[in-house]
């Protein structure tokens, strides 16, 4: 109404294009360059969403883990530096665009709302599936299985929570009025499958938000990224025959023995989905684990390469930090340093230009997640870290990351033509590798230098007239 009543009593000149911008600006309730800043969401409802048993030493997936990044975040001046977005709760509208009527009504309406709920078709659908939703936890709580605790009064608050905040920051992102941004929510989500809680998880936040940016905001092509130790069964399942959502994951996957069991590298899709779908499936347990060198290694030789061809409009990542060093085996085991999510947040953000959601998945060791959520929003913010170590940069990876990347490859140059056009390189450093550019870009320069002075020199020859003598005459 009251941009109406604006436009109503402003007058532009036609020619005056400047003028004209920021009225529109104003109109649409934005102010010049808002699309330059960093997005960030927080609710604290989230916080309530802990096991009735009190004890977190039991949980590892708890409150603290986003109170700690959110503290830290504020203590460095960050969250300061973005623009704080107000989150929702997810409608079971959007909830049931990922998962089943009866998952949603479950999981996603607390105890009064429930009750006025047709139960007798909810118990219908519920009848049906074989999972036992709510057991008894040996530390006296309920949960949906050993480790995916449920309270009964704040639960399903702080998972519609959870979705409605990465819905919310992501539309504003990809409509233009954020430049990217950083959803600090739980639970985390990408092991939700249609009808299934399991692994910390009830809601797919970030496969929910895909469909609604696809349904709802018209967004053509989505690239999910999941950087969690885990492999993300459910991001996985929700696109596994969609063309327009190429989901890309780096996982521990020790041949199926690591949870959820699920990424191997020949899984790649279905129907018009056969492609789309990226597992690079760590193998070979931690002899030795994998570190930043495998991961850098792993985001050159096949993840940019994919993702530059796909060419998505925008990004999502699953910013799962239990590959950082701290998290003991089974929640991680892996020797990544925090600051190495700062390169790869920088190389996701060369791509969709620049349009990059990150929402929290896993990571719990408070330290690992604080500093490596750190790291990620200050490459958001623009900002750059000190280089990489020398170190790193000599090391090559390790023989099972390469043959694990060469593996990946292998299944998925079939698909992708940028995996087919260059060597791979997979088991040379990063210096080795900058050496190569820097010879092959000598090499195109000598060889550009040759044309245009042969061209230069054809043209010369033919511009000459047939009695002009050329620059030496042959000696009689």
């Amino acid at each position: 109404m009251m941009g109406r009543k604006l436009a109503s009593v402003l007058t532009v000149e036609v020619g005056d294009k400047e003028l004209l911008e920021v009225v529109v600006m104003i109109l649409l309730n934005l102010t010049p360059g808002a699309a330059e800043i960093a997005g960030i969401v927080y609710e604290t409802i989230m916080l309530k969403h802990q096991c009735i048993c009190g004890n977190h030493s039991n949980h590892p997936e708890h409150a603290g883990r986003i109170q700690s990044i959110w503290l830290r975040l504020q203590e460095k001046g960050l969250v300061s530096a973005c623009e704080r977005i107000q989150g929702r709760k997810a409608t079971l509208e959007e909830l049931q665009m990922v998962h089943s009527e009866y998952h949603s009504l479950l999981f996603g309406t607390n105890p009064l709302n429930r009750q006025k709920l047709n139960i007798r078709k909810l118990l219908a659908h519920l009848g049906s599936v074989t999972q036992n939703f709510f057991t008894a936890l040996p530390c006296g709580g309920l949960g949906v299985d050993s480790d995916t605790i449920w309270n009964e009064m704040y639960s399903s608050s702080a998972a519609c929570m959870a979705v409605g905040c990465v819905i919310e920051l992501a539309s504003k992102v990809a409509s233009g009025e954020l430049k990217n941004g950083f959803a600090v929510v739980r639970p985390p989500g990408h092991h939700a499958e249609e009808s299934i809680a399991m692994g910390f998880c009830f809601f797919n936040s970030v496969a929910i938000t895909a469909k609604y940016l696809k349904r709802k905001l018209n967004i053509g092509k989505i690239l999910i990224v999941d950087w969690d130790v885990h492999h993300g069964n459910g991001t996985q399942q929700a696109f596994y025959n969609d063309p327009k959502v190429l989901y890309i994951s780096l996982h521990r996957y020790d041949e199926g023995n690591f949870f959820p069991g699920s990424g191997a590298p020949d899984e790649v899709g279905s129907g018009p989905g056969e492609g789309f779908t990226v597992n690079i499936a760590w193998t070979g347990g931690l002899d030795p684990p994998m570190g930043d060198v495998e991961y850098l290694t792993a985001f050159r030789t096949v993840v940019m390469p994919i993702a530059s061809e796909f060419n998505p409009d925008v990004v999502l990542v699953s910013a799962g930090f239990d590959a950082v060093e701290g998290h003991a085996s089974p929640l991680g085991g892996y020797k990544v340093k925090a600051k190495c999510f700062h390169f790869l947040t920088k190389e996701l953000m060369t791509l969709a230009k620049g349009r990059v959601i990150l929402a929290l998945e896993g990571g719990h060791n408070l330290t690992a997640i604080c500093d490596a959520s750190e790291a990620c929003l200050y490459a958001l913010l623009g900002n750059e870290l000190d280089p990489l170590p020398q170190d790193v940069q000599l090391q090559k990876p390790n023989s099972n990351a390469v043959a694990s990347l060469e593996k990946t490859i292998e299944i998925q140059r079939k698909y992708w033509k940028s995996l087919r056009q260059y060597p791979s390189k997979v088991d040379l450093s990063l210096n080795d590798i900058q050496s190569l550019d820097r010879e092959e870009m000598e090499t195109l320069t000598a060889m550009a230098s040759l044309s245009v002075e042969t061209k230069h020199r054809h043209s010369q020859e033919e511009s000459r007239t047939p009695d002009e003598p050329m620059d030496e005459e042959p000696a009689l």
